[in-house]
């Protein structure tokens, strides 16, 4: 499991004209699912993204989501997954099947819900616009597998 964790002023996706979600200060959080990944991918990049600490306090990175009581947009992005080690057009071999990965998308949602952040949804599967304000800007990858 992949993520791209960006802070954020402000957040939000809409699809086919219809703003689906927003948020206020916090994080914005582009997830993809890789074909192997199962509970403990869930469990680890939601603790992690909850815990993180990208939050500044006298000058440092030293809060998280959690300290500042900020909410999360999370957005669905197979395209993390995207090998283009080989040509120019990306192959998605590695990213798991839709149908499976609706599931652990919204096991993931509920994992980082039951940390105590808010948490906010784009669409799985759809196109979506994604419109936001980076803070800092902030912006940090994640590897449930710890690739990079």
């Amino acid at each position: 499991m992949r993520a791209v964790v960006q802070r954020v002023s402000w957040a939000c996706v809409s699809s086919e004209g219809q703003e689906l979600s927003r948020i206020d200060a916090g994080l914005l959080v582009y997830l993809g699912i890789g074909r192997d990944d199962q509970e403990r991918d869930v469990e680890y990049l939601a603790e992690k993204i909850a815990n993180l600490r990208i939050f500044e306090k006298d000058g440092q990175l030293s809060e998280s989501l959690l300290d500042t009581k900020g909410d999360a947009l999370v957005v669905s992005q197979f395209t993390l997954y995207g090998d283009v080690r080989r040509g120019r057009r990306p192959d998605f071999l590695a990213a798991m099947r839709p149908e499976a990965a609706q599931e652990i998308y919204e096991r993931f949602l509920s994992a980082l819900a039951m940390s105590g952040v808010l948490v906010r949804a784009g669409k799985f599967g759809a196109k979506m616009v994604v419109e936001s304000a980076n803070d800092g800007p902030v912006t940090i990858l994640l590897d449930s597998q710890k690739a990079f």
